[in-house]
C-alpha cells in the first residue's frame, strides 16, 4: 500500500511512463522513445475512427508532431493522446535489424 496526496492506493506505485522523443516515420506512423528507454512504433491510423484524430489524416498536421507534458501533441495541443495509449499500442523497434 501506497499513500499519495492522502489517498491510500493498494499495491507498489508505478513510474509513470512518458514520451521522451517522437520522429515521424511515414504516413501516420511514429517512433517513440519512451521514459523507459524503449523505442516503439506507433501506428495512429487505429485512431482514425475517433472524430477528435481525423485532422491528423493531413499529413502536413501530422508531421507537426511534437512533446508535451510527456506525451505527443499536435495543433497546439488540441489534439493528443496519452502515453500509456501510445506505448500499450505500439510496437517494439529492433534498431539492430533495421
Amino acid at each position: 500500500m501506497y499513500i499519495i496526496n492522502g489517498i491510500a492506493y493498494a499495491g507498489e506505485p508505478t513510474e509513470t511512463i512518458k514520451v521522451k522523443s517522437v520522429k515521424v516515420v511515414s504516413d501516420l506512423c511514429l517512433l517513440i522513445t519512451f521514459s523507459t528507454g524503449e523505442k516503439r512504433i506507433f501506428d495512429a491510423t487505429t485512431l482514425l475512427q475517433y472524430p477528435v484524430y481525423q485532422p491528423l489524416t493531413n499529413e502536413e498536421l501530422f508531421k507537426q508532431a511534437y512533446i508535451e507534458g510527456g506525451t505527443v501533441v499536435w495543433d497546439n495541443g488540441e489534439i493528443d493522446i496519452a502515453p500509456e495509449t501510445l506505448y500499450h499500442n505500439s510496437f517494439k523497434y529492433d534498431e539492430i535489424n533495421v
